[in-house]
């Protein structure tokens, strides 16, 4: 690192930190903190699903597959999470701004009571809580090592810096900071990546190389399962990655509630799938060509570092590294937004019981604290990662093995066919799934690794998979009926725009004298 690339990644630290403090200008009260009052435009809010969506992880533990295995990364990733954006766009996340306009939620898990019951409610929150813990020390750490890396800066600094900036403004300006930053943060990944992704090419003889290099890496770095990237692994990420981009990442569910409609949110669940087909294409073109540049490494995930080290001049090596830090920041803050919105409106209001709602000043200030608390302890957690299986064990086997059994009540539990899962259902799923998940990684150990390639997907595949099928089971064995929880989803699969273009039409027809329709 040159004195001019301390300058420019100071420089965006101080950026972001000021688009944090501008951001406070707009935020008045909770649901401007947790959910921009309802007013997220649609391509903002696609950019930010997108830039949330993934971090520095990328750039270290998916560098290192992509330098040993290849092309197949980006066909288990970037695919995976592209088929579970189109899923979406079609039963999901239409229906998150319409939970916030029928119930007036800013929580992901708020409509849970009426779904479910409060004990349900409690139980995914205090689990998905605590999980998310860990999967964001997980960015922590991948952000610490490129740090260390390029500048030799130790892990416990690196940690303190990247969480402390993205600390202040978090806290400071809610999910308008989170957004906002997002939307620079793009700006400049996209600068960063398309430089290194330009001098790759140069260093390798032009544009030429983009299909020539295939030629000189060995054949298994050109197909699209290979290694422990099997299709078996695929297939259970596309189930993983549809569960966790429509919402059961509630960080994710934070953009699609804050959008103003159903369609809105729509549009931004595409753009979002459209940005994940394209753009992982670029990223990744210098960790594949990697081996041919820096041939034997014996640590893989410093690939990505080492490649704008070694092409990119001062200045430019600041920027990409503030690229990467975007990814890590826009996510870690958007994952503390939707923490601190299940804390003030979910926890904090069951263990006061049937004390007095807080007010709007006291929920914002909760929520800040809340913000502020969460990040200080995954920063904490991220310190000791080594613990937990290094940084593609918190992100790949716990949070991927994990998020499934907390999500499925919560995304199902939207749909018609499953009305009939009650609370025993929500219980009994989320229950299947983190026993499944405890008996394999401590009691089925081996009998897990003799699946070879194939352990990573019977460790991700098998708990989402147990909570699904008893989730269904307790529909048919124990079915619930309840006028309230019917109701709302029925409200829900209509949007109000809808709605209101029906009426519009009806009311045309009458004064022509024409037969009305049906009122919704």
């Amino acid at each position: 690192m040159h004195s001019l690339d301390w300058i420019v990644l100071s420089g965006y630290f101080l950026v972001m930190v000021g688009i944090g403090w501008w951001a406070k200008r707009r935020v008045h009260n909770a649901a401007d903190f947790f959910t921009a009052g309802g007013k997220m435009p649609w391509w903002l809010a696609g950019i930010s699903h997108h830039m949330s969506g993934y971090s520095a992880a990328v750039f270290v533990g998916y560098a290192a597959l992509a330098y040993t295995i290849g092309f197949a990364v980006y066909v288990w990733w970037a695919i995976s999470i592209t088929i579970a954006c189109i899923v979406g766009s079609i039963f999901f996340a239409p229906r998150w701004p319409r939970l916030r306009q029928r119930l007036g939620i800013i929580s992901p898990l708020e409509f849970l009571t009426t779904r479910y019951n409060l004990p349900a409610q409690q139980v995914l929150a205090w689990s998905g809580t605590a999980l998310k813990v860990f999967d964001v020390a997980a960015k922590w750490a991948a952000s610490a090592i490129l740090l260390n890396v390029f500048a030799g800066v130790s892990l416990m600094l690196g940690i303190l810096l990247v969480g402390g900036v993205t600390m202040i403004y978090s806290t400071i300006g809610g999910l308008w900071a989170d957004v906002l930053t997002d939307f620079g943060q793009f700006l400049i990944q996209l600068v960063a990546a398309i430089a290194l992704l330009v001098a790759t090419m140069a260093n390798l003889g032009g544009i030429s190389s983009i299909f020539g290099i295939w030629e000189q890496l060995p054949p298994s770095h050109s197909e699209p399962f290979a290694g422990s990237l099997t299709l078996g692994f695929f297939l259970a990420y596309c189930l993983i990655s549809t569960v966790s981009y429509n919402g059961g990442t509630w960080n994710l569910a934070q953009r699609f509630i804050a959008a103003p409609t159903g369609s809105s949110a729509r549009k931004s669940i595409l753009l979002s799938g459209g940005l994940y087909l394209i753009w992982p294409l670029v990223l990744f073109f210098p960790m594949w060509a990697a081996p041919l540049i820096l041939p034997g490494l014996a640590q893989p995930d410093q690939s990505y570092a080492l490649i704008a080290q070694e092409l990119l001049p001062a200045g430019l090596i600041g920027l990409v590294l503030a690229g990467m830090f975007s990814h890590t920041m826009a996510m870690t803050s958007s994952d503390a937004n939707a923490i601190s919105a299940v804390i003030t409106r979910d926890i904090i209001p069951a263990l006061r019981r049937a004390k007095a709602p807080l007010t709007s000043k006291t929920e914002l200030y909760v929520g800040r604290l809340s913000t502020f608390l969460f990040i200080g302890l995954s920063m904490a957690i991220a310190l000791s990662a080594d613990s937990f299986g290094g940084v593609l064990g918190l992100l790949i086997l716990w949070f991927g093995a994990l998020v499934g059994p907390i999500a499925i009540p919560m995304l199902l539990g939207m749909l018609r066919p499953f009305r009939r899962c009650g609370p025993s259902a929500a219980l009994f799923s989320w229950a299947a799934g983190l026993i499944v998940f405890a008996v394999m990684k401590y009691v089925l150990a081996d009998q897990v690794a003799s699946f070879g390639d194939n352990a990573s997907a019977v460790s991700v595949a098998a708990p989402i998979l147990a909570s699904i099928v008893v989730f269904c089971l307790m529909g048919v064995i124990r079915p619930w009926r309840n006028e309230e929880s019917d109701a709302l989803i029925e409200a829900i699969n209509v949007d109000l725009e809808e709605v209101h273009s029906t009426l519009d039409a009806d009311d045309a027809g009458a004064s022509e004298g024409k037969p009305t329709g049906v009122r919704a």
